[in-house]
């Protein structure tokens, strides 16, 4: 299956928004694994042990590994999901771009290396960074357009012919950037007036919706502004408010607790 078709499958059987990002940091890990050889890894199987009824898809943020020497442990990550619940996407969250042969070796390094199923990009080099990641047609290409951050507005809200930046991003990854229908969109949930202008301007596109839980984005205002037609077209991620939501030996079972409360949560404003 593609991507979307992935995604799609997996948001129906577990009746899920909701996506887990894998962020872990080795000095907030339970003492239980802390010390173990792959000590993110473990703690990842752990929770994704805990949590695969509950979710649409996996997020692992590549610079909590390669931050902590451990790439061998993402690796793991991604190949044990692959695995242990094949039909839930990985979206390898690195927000590439660069030009085109470099790029080139950023997709390969995403789809062929690691084997996620989406990547993160960033679209601010233009289309041709963007083209090898659009390529392969089977995966997925998320791209930034009005981020979560604090400061995302210094770029993605300036004017420009009479719109902002971040509409700008949103029409050419609607018209131009789409040609394999495997492009979506990342729009932060604390910015929710700002996403349901995007859904307005991309009625028919996949929102990956960072921002709820410790960033403090309304989970309502995600759902009711963020969903397309159907009652889905959205992935609400959460990292620190699941991984972290019991810090005891107990972790995993607290984590599968908060991702499914935060799937229901979700799921009574659809």
């Amino acid at each position: 299956m593609t991507f979307m078709e992935k995604l799609k499958h997996a948001s129906q059987v577990n009746r899920s928004l909701i996506c887990v990002g894998l962020d872990p940091e080795r000095s907030k890990l339970p003492e239980c694994v802390r010390e173990k050889e792959h000590a993110l890894f473990e703690f990842n199987r752990a929770i994704i042990d805990a949590t695969v009824d509950w979710v649409c898809a996996y997020k692992p943020q590549a610079a909590y590994y390669a931050g902590q020497n451990a790439d061998e442990d993402l690796k793991l990550t991604i190949d044990y999901i692959h695995e242990r619940a094949p039909q839930i996407p990985v979206i390898l969250d690195v927000k590439r771009s660069d030009i085109g042969s470099t790029a080139t070796m950023y997709a390969k390094e995403a789809f062929e290396r690691y084997k996620a199923d989406a990547v993160t990009v960033n679209p601010y080099m233009g289309f041709d960074t963007l083209k090898p990641f659009l390529d392969y047609a089977d995966k997925g290409v998320i791209i930034l357009c009005r981020t979560s951050n604090p400061n995302s507005g210094d770029l993605q809200n300036l004017l420009c012919d009479g719109k902002m930046v971040y509409e700008h991003v949103a029409l050419l990854a609607r018209d131009k950037w789409n040609y394999n229908n495997n492009a979506a969109l990342v729009i932060g949930a604390t910015y929710p007036e700002e996403l349901r202008h995007v859904r307005e301007l991309c009625p028919q596109m996949v929102f990956l919706v960072p921002g709820v839980g410790a960033q403090g984005g309304d989970v309502e205002k995600v759902v009711r502004f963020g969903c397309d037609a159907t009652g889905h077209g959205i992935i609400i991620n959460s990292s620190r408010g699941i991984i972290y939501a019991d810090k005891t030996e107990n972790f995993a079972a607290g984590a599968g607790n908060a991702a499914r409360e935060l799937r229901d949560l979700a799921n009574s404003f659809c």
